[in-house]
């Protein structure tokens, strides 16, 4: 009798043990992707590629600079990445604009509701001062003959200059810049010349 209920007790402890691999072989089953491989990995590329699209087809943008009119925090050919959503710049913020057609790259110096004028002495004079600007190591000449000063800025208009003023093309050249001008504020540089 001992012997039957020893068989007993072993017969139930191997059907647990079934059980218990089969349950374990079901969760493994479970936790297994429906998707091979292969489509798992273009899942996953088409992932990156939208994160991308978004990135850098709406949120930001990438360009290069034109010319060396902002030298010499920018030079020709530094790739600048730039925030396309805001198109409010403020005062010394440098932007990418396109104007007839034509890509620029320049700094903010005025905003609406100030008057800019360039005097015969070349120099800036916004509201009245006299700009004293550390970042700038040229004159800042009239261009005859394209913009007549002073300028008052209305809502949405913006006074942009390039660094290297003598010979730069600007707001001097093609006069006011308004927000449907502006492509974006620079947000870093990153330095391509000489690599």
């Amino acid at each position: 009798m001992e012997q039957a209920v020893l068989e007993k007790e072993i017969e139930k402890e191997s059907e647990d043990l079934q059980q218990t691999e089969e349950d374990k072989k079901r969760k493994k089953i479970k936790h297994r992707s429906p998707m091979n491989p292969i489509h798992v990995f273009f899942l996953h590329a088409f992932a990156i590629v939208l994160i991308l699209w978004l990135m850098f087809g709406c949120i930001c943008g990438l360009a290069t600079a034109p010319n060396n009119d902002m030298s010499p925090a920018i030079k020709t050919s530094d790739l600048l990445l730039y925030y396309r959503l805001e198109h409010k710049p403020k005062a010394q913020d440098v932007v990418v604009l396109k104007v007839n057609d034509t890509r620029y790259v320049g700094r903010v110096v005025a905003t609406a509701g100030d008057t800019v004028e360039v005097t015969e002495d070349e120099t800036l004079v916004i509201n009245g001062n006299t700009m004293n600007e550390s970042n700038i190591y040229t004159p800042t000449p009239d261009y005859e003959g394209f913009v007549k000063y002073p300028v008052t800025l209305g809502q949405g208009e913006y006074f942009v200059l390039s660094d290297y003023r003598n010979g730069g093309e600007d707001s001097r050249y093609y006069g006011v810049v308004n927000d449907k001008n502006i492509m974006g504020t620079v947000i870093t540089v990153v330095r391509r010349n000489n690599i």
